[in-house]
């Protein structure tokens, strides 16, 4: 029988509004959650820009309910050794569905079609004439037998492909970056192009689901919308940031675009002719706000109470089943000789490694260890004192555990 300690209790600052249904995933007897909390454990955020915040020395883990994390300041927390969690495809049904409609809406003219109902005046044998008058000028084409290409194959970018395949769409993708999970989830029918400018002369409709990188800032310029198919439609419900909007409107003004959907306002863009902007709803779904609240909540818990690292943008995946009631979390360079200096340390206090999981992931290493006693506060911190490491976490498992 292994002995237990008493259970720490978390406390989690919510910088947004976060569904009720993720917060309860966080027992009432081991964390207390709020707003107003000084010196957090955890944060919890949606869209509030912590790039310029002070953020506590007491914070282990940031979690973004979302699937970006642009508005974490992503460096200086690796930089700490603080993992910072995100959702990804939590929200991937809600953004598909919106490119969906984003590709019906330019299709059939739904915007300036319903401008023009809205403007209508009279009775109804005057407006039953109007309409038969006018819909001409809003006739479109179909989706079948069109050619989509998705930018970017990760979770909604499968699930766009896969629904553009169901309404009779062609389908061609293009992504460098593809896992091997990812390209075994990608349906058959997906054509493989061997660039962006391939993808982008064959395609009617090119929709864009990539991450916002340095590599990725203006992907969308003036050189690569005239690449595109004369006629073509360009879905942007990924990252603002993505496509130059100059280029954008030089392409719609030449007639060489047809139409730009995007989920970002900018001033460049408003009340242009087809240029359909909208609040940034692609993740605003009661599903998806739910789903992504579940996710970050969970995989914080397991990180704050187990060390267990899962979906986050700056640490490798490390999961490890407890077969001791003593663990020791450390993230660190990833240099030379720092698992070898940690099971030294360890070895000369006397204590025994039961068990011991290492990856790395760029810059970052992170290491669980079971042993089989307890760790001693005197070693955690020679530990922490070894050059290159950046947390040491003592990981006792609680009595409610």
């Amino acid at each position: 029988m292994v002995n237990k300690t008493a259970a720490k209790t978390f406390q989690i600052l919510a910088l947004n509004k976060i569904a009720s249904v993720g917060l309860n995933r966080f027992p009432a007897e081991r964390y207390v959650t709020g707003t107003e909390i000084a010196e957090p454990d955890a944060i919890l955020v949606r869209s509030h820009n912590m790039l310029e915040m002070h953020i506590p020395n007491t914070v282990l883990a940031i979690a973004r309910a979302g699937a970006g994390t642009n508005n974490v300041p992503v460096k200086k927390m690796s930089e700490r050794g603080v993992p910072v969690f995100n959702a990804p495809g939590a929200n991937a049904n809600a953004v598909k569905e919106l490119v969906i409609t984003g590709m019906l809406l330019a299709s059939r003219n739904i915007v300036p079609a319903l401008h023009f109902t809205a403007s209508l005046k009279g009775d109804d044998a005057t407006l039953h004439k109007l309409v038969e008058d006018g819909k001409k000028h809003y006739a479109g084409t179909e989706l079948r037998g069109r050619t989509l290409g998705v930018i970017g194959l990760g979770a909604i970018g499968r699930l766009v492909a896969d629904a553009a395949i169901g309404l009779g769409m062609n389908v061609i993708g293009f992504d460098p970056e593809i896992t091997v999970d990812a390209a075994w989830s990608l349906p058959s029918q997906v054509k493989k192009a061997h660039s962006i400018e391939d993808l982008l002369k064959h395609s009617d409709f090119v929709s864009l689901h990539v991450p916002l990188l340095d590599a990725t800032r203006n992907m969308i310029n003036a050189q690569r919308v005239q690449a595109m198919k004369a006629g073509g439609v360009l879905l942007n419900f990924s990252r603002d940031a993505i496509v130059d909007n100059d280029a954008v409107l030089a392409g719609l003004e030449s007639k060489h675009l047809r139409s730009y959907i995007c989920d970002f306002p900018a001033q460049k863009l408003q009340g242009q002719p087809n240029v359909v902007t909208l609040p940034h709803l692609g993740a605003s779904t009661q599903e998806a706000e739910d789903n992504c609240a579940v996710m970050v909540a969970e995989q914080l818990r397991d990180y704050l109470e187990h060390g267990n690292v899962v979906n986050t943008v700056n640490f490798p995946n490390v999961s490890m089943p407890r077969e001791s009631a003593f663990r020791m979390a450390i993230a660190n360079s990833n240099v030379p000789n720092m698992l070898g200096q940690i099971s030294t340390t360890l070895a000369a206090a006397g204590i025994n490694i039961h068990n011991m999981m290492n990856k790395s992931r760029g810059e970052m290493a992170y290491t669980l260890v079971d042993t089989d006693s307890a760790i001693p506060a005197k070693l955690i911190a020679q530990i922490a004192s070894i050059p290159g490491v950046l947390m040491v976490r003592d990981l006792p498992l609680s009595e409610t555990a």
